[in-house]
């Protein structure tokens, strides 16, 4: 089995921004807007009646990332991929003014295993190199030189993967298994 440099998106890849994110803009505005209701990327557009600055500026906010959860699976598979002897690196397209608070209060908290030597931001993740990004965000698959797993997110159901060189996984599970058939076939 072939040891793999797999690159892993940090938003609804392993901690759950919709679901924190959705509760901090009802609970400011008083909305009821659900996480089926995310349509697209642009979360926005599921808040009708409110600016793209109000439902963006609650992520900025230190606070927020205190109520940000890990999504269930994610630590044990990344720490297994580890165990492995695979590479692991967290390429995120993070705001400058979320990096702190996203990393102190999200991925080393939930994450202790990992350094910051393991993480990179970047607003264009198709100049990363790696054998695997495992992503949420279709256009962080299409293109780029790596193999594609794109993690199930409401954002991305509307989006076929037949036809294409990625692999669509509903959680964890299905991911590690995609992984280690990527690691067996090199």
């Amino acid at each position: 089995m072939k040891k793999l440099t797999i690159l892993v998106d940090m938003d609804d890849t392993i901690e759950q921004l919709l679901n924190a994110w959705i509760a901090a803009v009802n609970s400011k505005f008083g909305t009821a807007v659900t996480y089926d209701d995310i349509k697209s990327w642009d979360v926005s557009e599921a808040f009708p009646g409110l600016s793209r600055s109000d439902v963006y500026d609650v992520i900025m906010e230190d606070d927020f990332w205190d109520s940000v959860e890990p999504v269930p699976g994610a630590a044990e598979a990344l720490r297994r991929f580890m165990d492995e002897g695979h590479r692991v690196y967290i390429v995120t397209a993070t705001p400058y003014q979320s990096v702190k608070p996203k990393m102190e209060k999200h991925l080393f908290r939930y994450f202790p295993f990992l350094s910051w030597d393991q993480v990179i931001i970047t607003s264009n993740k198709h100049l990363i190199a790696g054998d695997v990004l495992i992503d949420d965000g279709v256009h962080n698959l299409t293109g780029g030189v790596y193999r594609k797993i794109l993690m199930d997110s409401a954002n991305n159901r509307a989006f076929d993967t037949s036809g294409t060189d990625i692999t669509r996984v509903m959680d964890w599970d299905e991911a590690v298994k995609a992984v280690e058939a990527m690691a067996a076939e090199e």
